[in-house]
């Protein structure tokens, strides 16, 4: 019975998976944004409209959605405790991402984007590995509950203004100056919250080292990517005649936040929290691609949104193979996997490489992009980003090396290399990676006219 409740549950989500790949192709490489709409229901109450709405940059995402969840149910196909549970989370954590990706309404928008810290709450607190964990549920609840107060307060200025709460209103109102920044800091500095940035990071790594790593893949690939989605959607097109004004200031934050990030990261002894100040680097610097509004900038940073989200997830997954294992994350108790596992160390490797953007792998066309996009802007500003680079590539090498190299404890002779379908997950991630490194141009040859739109 429990064998095929988990079947039923991936044929559903690979038969959606197809759907939006037909999607995907149907649209093509056109120029225009919303192409396909689905209308629900119009309500009188505050103009609310439950529409839904299909263009290449949603439906990409969506992909990206099912093709994580697919992973996340595979990964977690031998799951007893509490498996219907667990499936029904990841269900309402698809319908919430749906809406949110599709949705064209602030307030089905906002609905959603609160709704979906349920699942993600409850897969902390009831499959997490320490004691801790309930209250990393709590922090990542509040944390992410201070920065939907100040998008809420961006919403209802937005509404009031234009009488609507339709997406295009944000965009194309005439705003006076002053109401203008008070609405675009609203809505950056919620997003920060949800990014996030230094000093309002700390719900990302509690978040990560006690969440499994189901939670911790579902974290980094897909909610990281709804504020990437949110800078698409509203705040580049929305800012682009004021972008000098506001250049500065994201610079100085993302400056700060890749510093203070990489830095922490060289002292963790956590495997996990390692990776996780990794993602609020990698954020971080993509965040200045977004705001440089330059082509090569915005299309890394986009690129870079998807390969952040196949390369932590892999390495999330990765470590909770370990996890599995050997019941412990702390680095120090990991050393010479490379002879008792050697499958697991090459997939390891290929996915460090990727993290820190080694030539070949995905991370690196996202980095190349927007540094030549920085670089087109201000060199100045690129060189200060440079120490907080080489900073990413050293931790990395760390923890790879401490890892595999060296002469294993006793106790790691007792277990074995990865499963088979331990394998067959990792090699779908690695294909990716590196697919997209070496011909990166199959991506772009679809988003590029639609991003070219934004600038």
């Amino acid at each position: 019975m429990i064998f095929y409740n988990r079947l039923v549950n991936y044929f559903f989500f690979f038969i959606i998976f197809l759907l939006f790949l037909f999607f995907f192709l149907l649209i093509g490489k056109s120029f225009s944004f919303f192409q396909y709409f689905f209308t629900f229901f119009d309500s009188s109450f505050f103009n609310v409209n439950y529409l839904l709405r299909f263009d290449i940059i949603s439906v990409g995402f969506m992909l990206l959605t099912c093709f994580i969840i697919l992973s996340c149910l595979l990964f977690n196909w031998f799951l007893r405790y509490r498996l219907n549970l667990f499936n029904f989370l990841l269900w309402i954590f698809f319908f919430c991402l749906l809406n949110i990706f599709l949705c064209s309404d602030f307030f089905v928008f906002f609905f959603f984007f609160e709704l979906i810290i349920l699942p993600l709450f409850f897969l902390i607190g009831l499959w997490g590995s320490r004691s801790r964990r309930i209250f990393a549920s709590y922090l990542f609840f509040l944390y992410t509950l201070f920065g939907s107060i100040l998008i809420l307060f961006a919403f209802i200025l937005v509404f009031f203004a234009t009488g609507s709460s339709n997406f295009e209103d944000l965009c194309s109102y005439p705003f006076f100056f002053n109401r203008f920044c008070i609405l675009w800091f609203s809505l950056f500095l919620g997003c920060c919250f949800k990014l996030p940035c230094v000093p309002v990071h700390l719900w990302l790594p509690e978040a990560h080292v006690e969440a499994p790593a189901v939670g911790s893949v579902l974290l980094a690939g897909l909610i990281l990517k709804i504020v990437a989605y949110v800078f698409i959607r509203f705040l580049i097109d929305f800012s682009f005649i004021f972008y000098l004004d506001f250049f500065f200031f994201i610079g100085i934050i993302s400056f700060i936040s890749l510093l203070y990030a990489s830095l922490i990261a060289l002292n963790q002894i956590d495997i996990k929290k390692i990776i996780a100040y990794s993602s609020i680097a990698h954020m971080n610097f993509a965040l200045l691609g977004f705001f440089c509004y330059h082509c090569l900038g915005l299309s890394g940073a986009f690129f870079m949104m998807f390969g952040h989200g196949i390369t932590s997830s892999a390495l999330f997954l990765s470590i909770g193979i370990l996890y599995d294992r050997y019941k412990t994350r702390v680095l120090f108790y990991y050393e010479g996997l490379a002879t008792f596992m050697p499958l697991f160390s090459s997939f390891f490797f290929i996915f460090i490489l990727s993290n820190f953007g080694f030539p070949g792998t995905c991370n690196f066309v996202g980095e190349f992009l927007i540094s030549s996009g920085i670089v087109s802007i201000s060199p100045n500003i690129f060189f200060f980003f440079l120490p907080a680079l080489v900073l990413s590539l050293i931790f990395s090498l760390i923890l790879f090396v401490r890892v595999v190299f060296g002469l294993a404890p006793f106790f790691l002779k007792f277990f074995s290399d990865i499963t088979r379908l331990e394998f067959y997950i990792l090699i779908i991630f690695l294909f990716f990676i590196v697919f997209f490194g070496f011909f990166p141009n199959v991506f772009f040859s679809f988003f590029q006219a639609n991003l070219l739109v934004l600038i």
